[in-house]
């Protein structure tokens, strides 16, 4: 298996240098094969992962590292699929050399993205996080103002100035950590997850708590939370779609990756008591922003970035109950809000070409012009309000579940209640617009997206309704054994 392991990072970089130097279809016949082969590898390395990990080098890769390489190579599956389509739209509007070296740019990038995110979750050490994290920043900040618009530069300088200064923040807390290693392992140590959880019960508990603090405040200008969340709703917005969908399903998901592996080190050195109190109060204040400001959007992917944002606060509480059975909902809302998200962004990304806005209040009709698009669009906001029979819906429920079992009772009845705000606005948003009628009986031209297009969207709902009525052996044996190494029973063994 750590042939695959490496293979898995070595695929994404050969594509995107095959990418980078063809033309036409050849692109995007190695970005397709490089994002099925990444899924299949990960699949492979599932079951092995299920009974232990996988280590070679500075690579390590254990259950909580699967969830989320899982959850990336299945968009960077969908996602490289439906971009063939997204982007013959958008090399229409482009000359002929114009659309060959933007399509290149455009490729490459994805391909690099991707790359960087399966890299952040495979390394072992809080270091290495860091540095897959600070790549996917760079990477996904020239893609953001790749569209070459004022709003697009505007939302890329944004977010870098707001992701950079969180990652200084997030430098700082893996200093801190390095400090309260220092003490126990002496200087020349490696902050690999292995010596820390092993030495975790000496460590000092006044440099871990602070290095988890400025963790949670420094990765979490990347995750969405509140108040570091302001580059979230521009960037997502202004991207290209497939860019979108990533961001929201993947990069948020893999900077709560490095969060959580501050979580176990300071679960098992101070007990989980600290880590989730602070991870609650920020998981309810980035779950109540979302949720007042899904009440009244009117741009659709700001509306859908929103979401996410709140999707983020669900898994910031999930952990603070550090229930077994929380943790294991917040593992598997991992894998089914990437689905849900990577669906929704898709889906409108079709309808915004279709209707050429991205102006809620334009957007009518989309039954008559659009109907697979729109169908499958309301499907996945649907999926992204917890209804049942979807995997969100099971996720979520679990998360509460735990809370309640953990006697949190007055945090999961908050949980609740905001979530039940969040489904309001996006339920009532979505009549509004999408689910309306077209204006005065004119639905005007029907416009569907092409196959390349609607294909990888259904694959999401797919994916989603499978979840959520069945969850296969080995996939829950892997959640199981993530949610056990995140609780401080767990934390203590030496991975």
């Amino acid at each position: 298996m750590t042939g695959c392991l490496i293979a898995l990072l070595l695929i994404p970089l050969v594509a995107g240098g095959v990418a980078a130097t063809v033309r036409g279809w050849a692109g995007h016949a190695a970005t397709i094969a490089a994002g099925l082969a990444c899924l299949g590898l990960v699949a492979a390395m599932w079951t092995s992962v299920g009974r232990g990990t996988i280590a070679v080098g500075f690579l390590r890769v254990d259950a909580v590292s699967m969830v989320f390489l899982l959850g990336t190579s299945f968009l960077y599956a969908v996602v490289a699929v439906y971009t063939a389509g997204y982007l013959r739209a958008e090399l229409a509007r482009r000359s002929s050399r114009a659309g060959t070296r933007y399509q290149r740019r455009f490729l490459l990038g994805i391909n690099l993205f991707v790359w960087a995110m399966l890299f952040a979750p495979s390394v072992n050490g809080l270091a290495l996080v860091w540095v897959g994290v600070e790549i996917t920043t760079i990477v996904s900040a020239v893609l953001v103002a790749i569209d070459d618009t004022e709003a697009a530069a505007e939302a890329a300088w944004k977010y870098v100035l707001i992701a950079s200064c969180g990652l200084g923040i997030a430098l700082l807390a893996t200093i801190f950590m390095y400090y309260a290693g220092a003490q126990v392992l002496g200087q020349s140590y490696d902050l690999s997850f292995p010596q820390l959880l092993a030495h975790a019960g000496q460590l000092p508990a006044t440099p871990v708590r602070l290095a988890f603090v400025l963790a949670v405040i420094g990765f979490g200008t990347k995750v969405g939370l509140f108040p570091v969340h302001t580059w979230l709703p521009d960037a997502h917005a202004e991207a290209p779609t497939p860019l979108s969908a990533l961001l929201s399903g993947s990069l948020l998901a893999v900077s709560f990756y490095a969060i959580l592996r501050f979580y176990q080190v300071t679960a098992a050195t101070v007990g989980a008591g600290f880590a989730g109190g602070v991870l609650l109060v920020f998981g309810v204040l980035t779950l109540l922003l979302a949720a007042l400001y899904l009440l009244d959007q009117r741009n659709l992917k700001r509306f859908l970035a929103y979401s996410s944002v709140e999707h983020m606060g669900i898994l910031a509480i999930g952990v603070s109950f550090g229930n077994p059975i929380a943790l294991f909902g917040v593992m598997l809302h991992v894998l089914v809000h990437a689905a849900g998200k990577g669906g929704a962004f898709l889906s409108a990304g079709a309808i915004v070409q279709g209707f050429r806005t991205k102006q809620l209040a334009h957007i009518h009709g989309a039954f008559d012009r659009m109907p697979w698009t729109a169908s499958t669009f309301v499907i996945a906001i649907f999926a992204l309000c917890a209804m049942p029979p979807f995997g969100i819906f099971r996720s979520e429920f679990l998360v509460i579940q735990g809370g309640f079992s953990a006697h949190h009772t007055a945090s999961a009845a908050v949980l609740v209640l905001l979530v039940t705000v969040a489904f309001v606005g996006l339920a009532a948003t979505t009549t509004r617009s999408i689910a309306a009628g077209p204006v005065e009986g004119d639905p005007g031209p029907r416009q569907e997206a092409n196959a390349w297009m609607v294909v990888p969207v259904l694959a999401c709902v797919l994916v989603l309704l499978l979840l959520g009525l069945w969850l296969p052996g080995p996939m829950g044996e892997v959640l199981h054994n993530a949610a056990f190494e995140l609780s401080v029973g767990g934390g203590h063994g030496p991975g």
